[in-house]
């Protein structure tokens, strides 16, 4: 009898358990939320897809370092148009509050300054009053503070309160004497400017190495983590050494500050660099996912050089240029890019150097300046043969050892040549020049979206 009645219990309580899941007991795998594919601002999707990259007609040059090839790369998005230098300010201009943050947050610890205490104090780390702090952070501080090289690592910055930039409304000393540190010394500045210490702006960010943690399992995770520190202001002299016995001090002294050039693309911007901008950009928008109870979007990185040649190609097959070609003018005689034609007269195109990141006509894909304005990086090394060994879907080759970082589309400098979508050309990847800029890609998630690359 007591036997019946435990088995009873059991059916009982297995029924109970299986309608209060809701799922009848079936396999119906985990519920998470429903995915809704987000646009990111500024973007556009370029539907996957196959097809012929490399040159289509004869190669002129004789490189002979694009053989035409089959490929199939994956949905992506893409910016409409190079990055800006109005875009590129806002990541430096992140990173120069974040230091002059840490280091107010820093030296108000030092001297034992808390809110309560106003001035620097307002700066203090947000554990300086720990009874405000959740149970998790509390745990955090406990158990993780002072394991990195400066103790403080894991603390956060109380990013509530406005820097001040006013020095006359410096509210104390220890203030100033932060805001200082970041200046140039006095004895270097002239004419009664004291600028920015650009050379203090550096970015610091970790990623994880996968294609060396895939090729050998025996790795620890920790020995595939990478740590990289970049300095993040663009090169401003390269309009300088780029030109011998030619006058661009204007350019260098205007360009990447001056709001008159706030919509023209940042260049002075190495390949490490470029990196650096999307490591960033990947965190600031991950960071507002995080605040809003979001899930966090894909990574921006640069794209692969296939990945760059399909977009700017637009859905043309062996297209010359993004618009079809053969030609670089339209059938009223105007230029369809912003480059060097005619034997070097640089104003017939109607610009003498960069022009707004948004001119000319978009690609079928609604890209802006993929054949001329400023070259682009893209993630992939440079090999001449890289084409006869590649992967034909999602082809990429990077080699960390090798130096040479791929550049596409051609620059404002350029002949016709360089602004076809299947030229080829590279930069090293700490070299940063005055014609070269970048433009970023996210990974498309969601149903598959294959575009008709036939047309």
């Amino acid at each position: 009898m007591d036997m019946k009645k435990l088995v009873l219990l059991t059916v009982v309580l297995t029924v109970i358990m299986s309608c209060g899941s809701g799922d009848r007991g079936e396999l119906v795998g985990v519920q998470g939320k429903r995915w809704h594919p987000e646009k990111p601002y500024g973007m556009t999707l370029v539907p996957g897809g196959s097809f012929i990259m490399g040159k289509a007609d004869d190669d002129l040059a004789g490189i002979q370092d694009a053989p035409s090839k089959t490929v199939t790369v994956r949905a992506f998005y893409m910016d409409e148009t190079e990055i800006t230098n109005g875009e590129y300010r806002q990541f430096v201009n992140w990173v120069r509050d974040s230091i002059i943050r840490t280091r107010l947050a820093n030296l108000a610890d030092e001297v034992g300054k808390t809110p309560e205490d106003g001035g620097i104090g307002e700066f203090a780390y947000t554990d300086a009053d720990t009874a405000s702090m959740t149970v998790y952070e509390k745990y955090m501080l406990d158990n993780y503070s002072g394991l990195g090289p400066t103790g403080n690592e894991g603390r956060k910055l109380n990013k509530r309160v406005d820097l001040i930039y006013d020095q006359a409304e410096y509210p104390d000393e220890l203030y100033t004497e932060v805001m200082d540190s970041m200046h140039i010394p006095l004895e270097e500045s002239y004419n009664g400017q004291r600028t920015w210490d650009v050379n203090k702006f550096k970015f610091q960010y970790t990623y994880l190495d996968i294609q060396k943690a895939a090729k050998n399992k025996n790795l620890k995770r920790s020995d595939v983590i990478v740590q990289e520190e970049v300095m993040v202001y663009p090169d401003t002299t390269a309009w300088i050494r780029d030109f011998s016995y030619s006058y661009n001090e204007p350019m260098h002294n205007d360009y990447f500050w001056h709001d008159a050039y706030g919509e023209y693309p940042v260049v002075g911007v190495s390949w490490k660099q470029a990196n650096a901008f999307c490591q960033w950009r990947t965190l600031y928008k991950n960071a507002y996912q995080k605040d809003k109870k979001r899930q966090y979007v894909n990574s921006f990185r640069l794209p692969s050089e296939a990945e760059w040649e399909y977009a700017a190609r637009g859905g043309l097959q062996a297209a010359t240029f993004p618009w079809g070609g053969p030609y670089a003018k339209d059938d009223r005689g105007c230029f369809l890019a912003n480059f060097k034609p005619l034997r070097g007269d640089y104003a017939a195109d109607q610009a003498l150097y960069t022009v707004e990141a948004k001119s000319y006509e978009p690609n079928d894909y609604n890209l802006y300046n993929m054949a001329g304005n400023v070259a682009e990086w893209v993630y992939s090394s440079y090999d001449p043969a890289s084409y006869e060994y590649s992967s034909s879907i999602n082809p990429i080759v990077n080699d960390n050892s090798n130096q040479r970082k791929v550049v596409r589309g051609g620059s404002w400098k350029d002949v016709a040549y360089f602004l076809q979508v299947s030229s080829r050309d590279y930069e090293y990847a700490d070299s940063a020049r005055s014609y070269i800029g970048f433009r970023t890609v996210q990974d498309y998630m969601g149903t598959d979206i294959t575009g008709n690359s036939g047309r």
